[in-house]
């Protein structure tokens, strides 16, 4: 069963997510945050997803969402949207590590990646404390 929820960002940005496990996502493109600082899923994190334009070699935003109560992002991209190219997903750190009263050295995250073959299905997950992160391929 999925339930909807109302969520905002820094009081500006109003959005509707659809909160749903992983498997139920039909993106080819799935993200997973782990705050590895507290052993827990990264929740609530803004995040971007672009494509870059290859002839202007600007920046395209194609969505903006929050992670789940998981740290995940199902329905991040569609399959018709999801082409060969580079993309970019860029974490709101400095929001979700102020939501909990800490600082990081990090503002952002911006996690640059090609696709070549738009048919398999990718998986980015992102690692996370206050001073590091890591990312990897994931499957």
């Amino acid at each position: 069963m999925s339930e909807y929820r109302l969520q905002q960002i820094k009081g500006h940005i109003l959005t509707e997510n659809k909160i749903t496990g992983m498997t139920d996502s039909p993106s080819p493109l799935t993200i997973h945050v782990l705050n590895t600082a507290m052993g827990v899923p990264g929740s609530n994190m803004a995040l971007s997803l672009y494509k870059k334009v290859p002839s202007t070699n600007a920046w395209s935003l194609i969505n903006t969402r929050i992670t789940n109560d998981d740290g995940r992002c199902p329905g991040l991209i569609t399959k018709q949207m999801f082409t060969p190219g580079v993309y970019k997903i860029k974490f709101e750190t400095a929001q979700y590590w102020e939501s909990m009263g800490q600082t990081c050295f990090y503002p952002y995250v911006e996690i640059t990646f090609t696709i070549n073959d738009s048919g398999q299905k990718y998986h980015v997950p992102l690692l996370l404390s206050c001073f590091s992160f890591s990312t990897y391929r994931g499957s």
